[in-house]
């Protein structure tokens, strides 16, 4: 009996399948998508016979007009020639910048072989032996209260020294106007 139910089973799944059904295992049934209606294709019969004329206004109108391919060509030509000038101007941007580049790496081993020469000489002077050759080979000595006189310039600049300075420390003085 029970091979007999399994048999109607399988029949009745085969004759589902034909009706475009499918059994589904599990216990989640799957909705059915409905499918899209076809059309039915629509054929364009052509004309059997065409009169002369309309075959002369259809070869017409598939011919180019001289104007027409007058201005096919000069756009063609400007398209082109613009193409051109935006790969040169392409060229021309990665040439300054590799330039660019280069100057930089160049600037940069210039700047730190100057640096290293200033620290080397800046590390090559000992101030105490520059202090002790001045006091001891050329006779100078450290200022001392009342060696120093400070005067006020009367213009910007340097001064030139002519004469000795006057004990009041003033050059030049202007004349009073509020007289």
């Amino acid at each position: 009996m029970a091979a007999g139910r399994r048999a109607a089973d399988h029949r009745r799944n085969i004759s589902n399948m034909d009706r475009g059904q499918f059994y589904v295992y599990g216990s989640a049934v799957q909705q059915a998508e409905a499918l899209p209606k076809r059309m039915p294709k629509t054929r364009r019969e052509a004309p059997a016979h065409v009169s002369r004329q309309v075959a002369r206004n259809r070869n017409r109108a598939r011919n180019i007009n001289p104007a027409y391919a007058v201005f096919l060509v000069a756009a063609a030509f400007c398209a082109v020639f613009l193409c051109v000038m935006y790969l040169r101007l392409q060229s021309d941007v990665v040439n300054h910048s590799e330039n660019i580049t280069a100057l930089q790496e160049q600037l940069a081993d210039l700047t730190e072989a100057n640096n290293t020469a200033y620290n080397a000489a800046v590390d090559s002077v000992n101030l105490e032996d520059v202090r002790n050759k001045a006091m001891n080979e050329m006779g100078m000595v450290y200022e001392s209260q009342g060696t120093v006189i400070e005067y006020e310039s009367p213009a910007s600049g340097y001064v030139k020294q002519y004469d000795s300075i006057p004990e009041d420390g003033v050059l030049a003085q202007s004349k009073d106007i509020s007289n």
